[in-house]
């Protein structure tokens, strides 16, 4: 079995053994990829060809989730992940704080106690008014961010209806866009 990924002009994918980094105006993301014994990696300027000796159902699973990674990694260093998430309140205003890698949400729903999380050191978070930005390269990485934003201000055992305090993802895009 095999498949083809077209490389965009101005990025390069250099293959090392089960190592995939590509190089982009952006920046260059790399990852490993030895937990996938069967598929294997070749390239040239234009195309990036993944291979599997066998034709079955699992090995098309590795071969298709690697292609989505390599594919995200393209568009990582190409165009960038950007995603907006907006502060929601009804009675206490809550306050985002940012401070090295740890999110700090302070004054939920009246609480004395900040919610403390983390992010990852490659992505960047911007608080702008009610809106809270994450953008970075990879898409894993900011997506995992903000996640653990949203997950810092989930209420449990309460009616989301009524309870509606909490950061929300509403968009999600690119940097360049």
């Amino acid at each position: 079995m095999k498949d083809t990924l077209e490389i965009p002009e101005g990025v390069s994918v250099v293959v090392t053994g089960k190592a995939v980094k590509v190089t982009g105006p952006l920046g260059t993301l790399e990852r490993d990829y030895a937990f996938m014994p069967l598929v294997k990696f070749s390239n040239d300027a234009k195309t990036f060809t993944l291979n599997t000796p066998r034709e079955r159902k699992h090995d098309k699973m590795f071969l298709n989730t690697a292609k989505a990674h390599v594919s995200n990694m393209i568009v990582g260093v190409t165009k960038g992940f950007k995603y907006k998430l907006e502060i929601v309140h009804v009675h206490f205003p809550i306050r985002v704080n940012i401070q090295g890698n740890d999110l700090i949400v302070e004054n939920f729903v009246g609480s004395k106690v900040p919610r403390k999380s983390w992010k990852h050191a490659d992505v960047k978070v911007e608080v702008k008014g009610s809106s809270v930005f994450v953008e970075g390269m990879n898409k894993e990485h900011v997506g995992q961010t903000s996640a653990n934003l949203e997950q810092l201000t989930h209420i449990r055992s309460k009616d989301r209806r009524i309870f509606r305090d909490g950061i929300y993802l509403v968009e999600r895009g690119n940097i360049n866009e």
